[in-house]
């Protein structure tokens, strides 16, 4: 659940000027990238990129990054806690948050794999979830060991970056490792490899473990420890305005995700129409969170129910995504539709909770009166909404639960099988082509109970899965990197129909003797 892009996770412009011709209903604007040598560094949370991007009939893009010049004004895409790059003094126009998206675009050659994942710390001894302070003492071993750059929030270490890659801490204290984008799944494997042995290293000095799980297991609420972040003390008043559950979001899930590229705005619609119809396919794959303050909680994947109600403004499986209509515009419209969080300045985060960004680029925004929105503002918001999958200048797919190990590496080759090779993407869409708005709302609600025993036409989600899980096994093969062995993981889980949460109630059941105490061992990283 990346809330925002951290620096770490960023790439700097080069100092080249990369140049971007938007046409819009017969307006010809240009968009520049200035110096960012001459100036500061200012991070984006992918990488500068020149692609296509298909016309539509009130659209057409040439290419690359998008940071506006008017004048002497420069906006430009940066994420906090970097500072405010520039303030904006004109406002932004509906053609410039569709350029910020259409930016993305980039031919096959630059596509990249970037893995999400997080993890419950705990003491071993007690079972207990890590405290901050302990948490602190983690991230400075882990910095001051293997030479990682520290983030600061005041005085508060809250997240460490190397390089392309970035640890930052969820609201709860999880671990979370965003990945530096890279090629092959092996890359990807050996990333989350390496961050694990550093992390473990540091840990078991300290009698700390991690645990691999959708949901926390064990703990109540209000015994997970809060971790000093602004922006997740205006979010933690906000939620229980919007849903029930809002709060064990922040608190007591954790997931695994991957972040994809795309060619066009063409072929962007066509990943997002594939991932949002097979998303209740993976969270069945991957549902491993079965268990709620020491006892079986009635699903699968409590991590997946618990989206349903945290705020529907924000979340769900986006009819709209489907309509003939779809395309960068129309997910800039739905997002200025979505009631915003905060606003970052000068090191702070202010409460916009509920507020429009639509009045925010009219300059009433009633916590920033007569300011306008930059396009930092733009990519902070994006990243406060929580579909099943997300657009930015690339896409995410979120529908996994957390887990061990190998299925952190399983669940980027599940996608990237099937979104990286066109075949297996073509075959996925005449497969979903004729199911309606009903069925995918059906499998979203009924997989986190059902999983792959889910009734779905006439059988049951898991055929369809297996169907779905050959043709990943496909594409990574046309691949020509040797990757179908990452999908041994789910490739037992589709042809059993037996998910990952139906084994752990099994054990607890069996012999552990009605205890979700040895979950910690048996999911140990």
């Amino acid at each position: 659940m990346a809330l925002m892009s951290q620096p770490g996770s960023s790439h700097c412009i080069h100092s080249e000027t990369l140049q971007c011709k938007a046409r819009h209903n017969g307006v010809n604007r240009m968009a520049h990238v200035m110096d960012a040598a001459k100036t500061k560094e200012i991070f984006f949370s992918t990488r500068p990129s020149c692609g296509s991007l298909k016309a539509v009939p009130s659209w057409s893009l040439d290419c690359g990054e998008v940071g506006q010049r008017r004048g002497q004004r420069v906006i430009v895409a940066a994420s906090p806690p970097t500072e405010d790059a520039v303030i904006a003094t004109e406002p932004l126009t509906k053609e410039d948050l569709v350029g910020y998206l259409a930016s993305g675009c980039k031919p096959k050659t630059q596509w990249r794999i970037g893995t999400e994942h997080e993890k419950f710390g705990f003491e071993i001894d007690t079972l207990q979830p890590m405290k901050y302070e302990q948490i602190a003492e983690l991230l400075n071993g882990i910095s001051e060991r293997f030479d990682w750059e520290k983030v600061m929030e005041g005085d508060k270490i809250i997240g460490l970056k190397q390089g392309k890659q970035s640890i930052s801490l969820e609201p709860g204290g999880q671990f979370e490792l965003s990945g530096a984008p890279v090629e092959t799944l092996h890359q990807t494997c050996a990333e989350v490899n390496s961050h694990l042995y550093q992390v473990k290293a540091v840990a078991e000095e300290m009698g700390i473990g991690f645990l691999g799980i959708g949901f926390q297991p064990k703990w109540k609420r209000e015994e997970i420890p809060v971790m000093p972040k602004g922006r997740y003390e205006i979010m933690r008043n906000y939620m229980p305005k919007v849903g029930s559950l809002g709060l064990d979001m922040m608190f007591r899930t954790c997931t695994v995700q991957v972040n994809l590229d795309f060619h066009s705005e063409a072929d962007m619609i066509r990943k997002f129409r594939a991932g949002l119809a097979l998303q209740p396919i993976a969270t069945a794959l991957f549902a491993n969170s079965p268990f709620t303050e020491g006892k079986p909680n009635g699903y699968l994947s409590m991590r997946s129910q618990i989206w349903t109600d945290t705020d529907n403004n924000r979340a769900g499986m986006l009819p709209f995504v489907f309509d003939d209509s779809f395309g960068f515009e129309q997910y800039v419209d739905y997002a200025l539709d979505v009631p915003m969080y905060f606003v970052y300045r000068k090191k702070k985060y202010i409460d916009c909770t509920g507020l429009s960004f639509r009045d925010f680029m009219a300059g009433k925004l009633p916590c920033l009166p007569g300011e306008y929105p930059n396009l930092n503002d733009w990519e902070n918001h994006l990243t406060t909404i929580f579909p099943e999958v997300r657009l930015k200048r690339y896409l995410e797919m979120r529908g996994a639960d957390g887990g061990p190990w190998r299925r952190l590496c399983a669940l980027p080759a599940f996608w990237v099988g099937i979104l990286y090779d066109e075949v297996s993407l073509q075959n996925v869409l005449d497969i979903t082509a004729d199911w309606t708005t009903q069925e995918r709302q059906m499998l979203r609600n009924k997989v986190p109970i059902s999983g792959l025993k889910t009734p779905f036409r006439d059988g049951l989600l898991k055929h369809v899965a297996q169907e779905v899980v050959k043709l990943a096994k496909d594409g990574l093969e046309r691949r020509g990197f040797k990757e179908t062995g990452f999908l041994n993981e789910v490739t037992e889980v589709v042809n059993t129909g037996v998910t990952p949460a139906e084994k752990l109630l099994e054990l607890y059941h069996g012999k552990w003797g009605q205890s979700v105490d040895p979950v910690f061992e048996e999911l140990l990283y």
